[in-house]
């Protein structure tokens, strides 16, 4: 496309793109520029075929250029564009009426962005609304997004180089797993809402303690803040589930969802409050601006894409493909005890634990050498993200396995020999 070559692409991102990023690969030894893609593939643009587990954090479920998704855009860009945010929208009615029979009962309203860190931003600003309160508890190590109010929900290393930390007073961070942290920033009765990712994947997966989850949610309660269930990378079936918080008995008073409802090919984010949280719209319908959120053509592959996920054969696919990794991966752990050192796995979102403090840099090193694309975790980078697809078969499964041996062989060899 456009002519251009490998050498030109880096050339010109180092010029007027990104720097410092377009450096960092390189340096991580990570020579990409995507080419071609198709299904759970991605081409560099010199031929190199990789097969995809990093999905760029779920956005790729349903694999690259998914022909039923292709088609179904297709067909919308016949009649639709992006619309008018001012006025009613078939596809949005109709997007928002599918939410309100996939979510639970006590959530109503559906209001549409363009992207996650947008729909994070409209989940904190309903909060607020609803309590009148300003105090936002997130877990450390976090990760939300970008945009004005969801980095401060994060890291510090998302938030500081743009002055975003907020107020001390205002954004509380406490320890993932902690209830007694946690208790102690609800109980002075002053936070709008704790935020939490079901599972935080910047942070390479770590699972939530038994109860941890629900009894936040009850504390919530307890202390009158919302609960904010960040499903941004763990909802639509990743975990077996469609919503991540169904397997701890959770119904959040908002969640958000984004990166795989646009089926890797129109970008969309979605928050789905309760009465309360969404009660702003009933007294200022125009008080939240959106010009590209629930665009609707964005609107009609979202749909789609909640039809794909909710599929029995899908749901059945996604249980079966858990499972045949689990097993094949223990399998290499028990190779390389010294070196491979767990598993944290819901469904098929999963985190390779190694013994190395860097030790996921080396294997997702040698992972690209072998042809598989999967990223280190960015605040733990002794965790690999390990994010499989939906509709993956046996043969992917198989070839996947193999190539994950020899990869994890190789950069065993290579951290012990260094040490």
């Amino acid at each position: 496309m456009l002519n251009e070559t490998k050498q030109s692409v880096l050339e010109k991102s180092m010029a007027w793109w990104n720097p410092g990023k377009t450096k960092q690969w390189q340096i991580d030894g990570v020579d990409l520029v995507i080419g071609k893609r198709e299904g759970y593939y991605l081409y560099d643009m010199n031929g190199k075929e990789l097969m995809d587990v990093h999905l760029n954090g779920g956005t790729y479920n349903l694999g690259h250029r998914n022909p039923e998704i292709i088609s179904t855009l297709t067909r919308a860009m016949e009649e639709f564009d992006i619309g008018n945010h001012h006025f009613p929208s078939i596809a949005r009615a109709k997007l928002a009426e599918q939410f309100s029979l996939c979510t639970p009962e006590n959530l109503k309203y559906s209001i549409f962005s363009s992207g996650g860190g947008e729909a994070i931003d409209v989940a904190v600003k309903s909060a607020r609304y609803a309590t009148k309160r300003r105090k936002v508890i997130s877990i450390e190590y976090a990760y939300h997004g970008h945009t004005g109010l969801a980095v401060s929900l994060g890291n510090e290393r998302y938030s500081k180089p743009f002055l975003s930390e907020g107020n001390p007073d205002e954004f509380i961070h406490v320890p993932f797993n902690n209830l007694d942290a946690m208790e102690a920033a609800l109980s002075s009765r002053d936070a709008a809402c704790v935020i939490v990712e079901t599972i935080p994947a910047t942070y390479g997966f770590p699972l939530s303690k038994p109860g941890y989850l629900s009894s936040v949610k009850q504390m919530c309660e307890r202390y009158g803040s919302l609960y904010i269930a960040d499903e941004v990378q763990t909802g639509l079936m990743r975990t077996g589930k469609l919503w991540g918080f169904e397997h701890y008995g959770i119904e959040p008073d908002i969640f958000v969802t984004s990166k795989g409802l646009s089926g890797g090919i129109y970008p969309i984010g979605a928050t789905i409050v309760n009465e309360k949280a969404g009660h702003w719209m009933n007294e200022d319908g125009f008080a939240h601006i959106s010009t590209f959120g629930g665009a609707e053509l964005g609107c009609i592959v979202a749909m789609k894409v909640l039809e794909i996920s909710q599929r029995k054969e899908v749901v059945e696919n996604v249980d079966y493909v858990a499972r045949y990794l689990r097993s094949g991966l223990e399998t290499i752990k028990t190779q390389y005890p010294d070196f491979f050192a767990g598993i944290r796995q819901l469904g098929v979102v999963m985190g390779l634990e190694f013994s190395h403090p860097e030790g996921a840099k080396h294997v997702m090193r040698t992972l690209y050498d072998n042809g598989v694309w999967a990223i280190y975790s960015m605040l733990d980078p002794k965790v690999l993200q390990f994010k499989p697809g939906l509709l993956l078969d046996k043969d992917y499964c198989d070839e996947l396995l193999s190539r994950c041996e020899l990869s994890i062989k190789q950069a065993a060899k290579n951290v012990f020999h260094h040490v």
